[in-house]
């Protein structure tokens, strides 16, 4: 409740309106019974005033009853939809503070259910509970005082019933707490097969694995099935086993009455109300017993978003100025091992780049080539050591300082739906048309965004899916270039170009991006040979520091690199 309870305190006039509304409804279906009663009386009495006066009253009960529940609902329904809305806000706005690590952590398909399944869960219980919680105790209250005094000889029947039902609830409370803990971790499951293989679907009809990700996908639908399958079984079971005893209770009831009817005449009026609380005690048990079952559910869904909320990021920025800095860059015995891993990715890593420069980084696969690209955007933060952009430690740059001053251009390019204009200007909000084409001229990408009928207007589709591996690429650059920032970091961005637009592209950054220092991944060396530095890395280590010629005559490590590819190239050709 502690998560939820700032935010039902935002809605606190639309909250106490739904009380109040609520305990209206529980008096007017109260006294109903009652009035029943004198009605019923004055039926064997045959005084039609009464009737008359007593019928008047009853329609009034019901009307005040009716308005009463639709108030409720419309204002439980304004608490449950801000607070799902808010809360739901707030933990996206939350996930945004993470580091990458804190969303591998979790992983992005959990961390999607928790945005979605687990709110909707938190919504259905606030609803729920505003127009239960305050009306359950006042309604079982209340019917069974009224029960009582309706018929007092009737006693042993009513706590039967209550401590039946009430047993069976809990042990249903008890026993569902662990299928709805199960059901949110299969849901998860299913959520996370069907998102890589929709993903991934180029790879699975490639290789025909369609069978295969049926069968995957069908054990984890089967597990959510099998315990879905479980509550509902208890369901079953329960509303049967509540709406039996109850039946009992009234059995027994009406056979008391009927063996002293004829001493107490009075009872044939009294029994009607009585069997009307009796009911109204039932409905009170069950539905605080759903109630109860839908709070466990709740509750978990509540630890899962309070575990999100609580989480401290991993990576904290300093507050400061928004101006890029200089596009110098120092490693300074730099060493970093991912979570989980016993070894280091890098290790003792040190070096300096001069503003302006372009460095090319090579080495084999897993050698550290990605992670040392990502320490410089500060995507992770060295276990040991120090590195800094324009002189300054990056820890000690605030974020906006620091992504001014750094564009990292990811392989695997990512762009969003919309336009490509709204891609371009995720990086500068106020680029126009005429900076785009700018950037699209060294990217090597107006070729083909010029031939589309909209141009920088037109649509991007949902993971870019109208677009080429080469096109996205360009426009991942283009985007990257279009602030004109301090530090460039191509992660074998180049990687899906001809040889030809590779070319045109390097020829580009070189001639307009003089001032810009630019950091180039590649796997191959031909990517890299205008570079006026290459670093070679292997195993985690910086093994070679020079030119293309100096490596190609010092260097073990880029020596094999230079010939198993030169040997590749030959014999293609």
């Amino acid at each position: 409740m502690k998560v939820l309870m700032p935010y039902i305190k935002r809605y606190r006039k639309d909250a106490y309106i739904a009380i109040v509304s609520v305990i209206a409804l529980v008096f007017a279906t109260l006294w109903q019974p009652r009035l029943l009663q004198v009605i019923m009386n004055a039926i064997l009495k045959g005084d039609k005033n009464v009737i008359f006066q007593q019928g008047i009253i009853l329609i009034i009960l019901a009307v005040i009853g009716i308005i009463a529940g639709v108030v409720n609902t419309i204002y439980s329904a304004h608490v449950a939809l801000g607070v799902a809305t808010d809360l739901r806000a707030d933990l996206y706005s939350k996930v945004q503070t993470f580091a990458y690590a804190d969303v591998e952590k979790f992983s992005a398909s959990n961390l999607v259910v928790r945005m979605t399944n687990d709110i909707n869960q938190v919504q259905q219980i606030v609803m729920a509970g505003f127009q239960q919680i305050s009306r359950i105790p006042l309604l079982f209250i209340g019917a069974f005082i009224l029960a009582m005094v309706t018929m007092p000889q009737q006693w042993w029947v009513l706590i039967a019933m209550m401590a039946i039902v009430l047993g069976v609830s809990w042990y249903s409370y008890k026993k569902m707490s662990n299928y709805f803990a199960k059901t949110q971790q299969y849901i998860e499951d299913v959520n996370t097969v069907a998102r890589e293989n929709l993903m991934g679907i180029r790879v699975v009809k490639s290789f025909v694995q369609e069978p295969h990700e049926i069968s995957k996908f069908s054990k984890a639908s089967d597990r959510l099935t099998k315990v879905t399958a479980k509550i509902g079984y208890n369901f079953a079971i329960l509303m049967p086993a509540f709406f039996l005893t109850a039946n009992i209770a009234v059995v027994i009831a009406i056979y008391i009455v009927g063996q002293n009817v004829t001493v107490h005449p009075t009872y044939l009026a009294a029994i009607t109300s009585f069997i009307s609380y009796l009911m109204q005690i039932l409905f009170a048990v069950i539905n605080g017993g759903f109630l109860m079952i839908m709070a466990s559910r709740a509750n978990i869904s509540l630890g899962r978003i309070d575990e999100v909320m609580e989480t401290d990021p991993s990576m904290t920025y300093v507050k400061g100025d928004s101006k890029p800095v200089a596009g110098d860059i120092e490693f300074d015995h730099v060493t970093f091992t991912y979570p989980g891993d016993d070894s280091p990715t890098l290790e003792d890593v040190s070096f300096t780049v001069k503003a302006g420069e372009m460095i090319g980084i090579v080495g084999a696969t897993g050698s550290g080539k990605t992670t040392l690209a990502q320490l410089i955007a500060r995507l992770y933060d060295p276990d040991e050591g120090v590195i800094k952009v324009g002189g300054t430690d990056v820890k000690q740059l605030s974020e906006e300082s620091l992504r001014e001053t750094v564009a990292y251009v990811l392989q695997r390019s990512t762009l969003f739906s919309g336009t490509i204009s709204a891609n371009l200007r995720q990086v500068k909000s106020d680029a126009t048309t005429s900076q785009m084409q700018w950037a699209a001229n060294i990217a090597q990408a107006s070729e083909f965004i010029e031939r589309l009928p909209l141009t920088y207007d037109a649509p991007v589709e949902e993971r870019s899916s109208n677009f080429s591996g080469g096109q996205k690429q360009r426009l991942s650059i283009t985007r990257g270039i279009i602030a004109k920032p301090k530090i460039l970091i191509l992660d074998d961005a180049t990687s899906a170009l001809d040889a030809q637009s590779e070319k045109l592209v390097q020829e580009a950054l070189d001639k307009d991006l003089t001032e810009t220092t630019t950091v180039v991944i590649a796997e191959k060396i031909s990517s890299i040979l205008r570079a006026d530095r290459i670093l070679v890395l292997d195993n985690g280590r910086i093994v070679g520091n020079g030119n293309h010629k100096e490596l190609v005559d010092s260097n073990s490590v880029y020596q094999k690199i230079y010939l198993t590819q030169k040997a590749r190239e030959e014999g293609m050709s």
